[in-house]
């Protein structure tokens, strides 16, 4: 059986994959352009390396990021979405204007 078999709800499937406060945001930095380790570090205020190692290789198994290492001194690595996370667009968009619509009526 696999990690996910005991999910029965597809929602549920998905928030296990951008679950968390970090997810999200790399995958908006992500949606961009593919970016190395530092440019989402620089670009991510507040997160450490360590979380950032953990929440891009949890995307990785998941099959939404894809990490390309370049064999050079010193190593270069860079991530980019692969088309399972580009699928994940629509569904962010959607939190992104629920969340413009949330908090225009939380300021009336």
């Amino acid at each position: 059986m696999g990690k996910n078999a005991h999910i029965a709800c597809p929602v549920e499937a998905t928030l296990k994959v951008i679950d968390g406060r970090w997810k999200v945001l790399i995958l908006r930095e992500l949606f961009q352009a593919l970016k190395r380790f530092s440019e989402l570090h620089r670009a991510l205020e507040g997160i450490t390396q360590k979380m950032l190692t953990q929440q891009l290789r949890e995307l990785e198994r998941d099959g939404v990021v894809h990490r390309e290492v370049y064999p050079q001194v010193p190593p270069k690595v860079e991530y980019s979405l692969t088309p399972l996370g580009r699928s994940l667009k629509p569904i962010l968009d959607a939190m992104h204007e629920w969340g413009i619509l949330h908090l225009t009526k939380q300021r009336k």
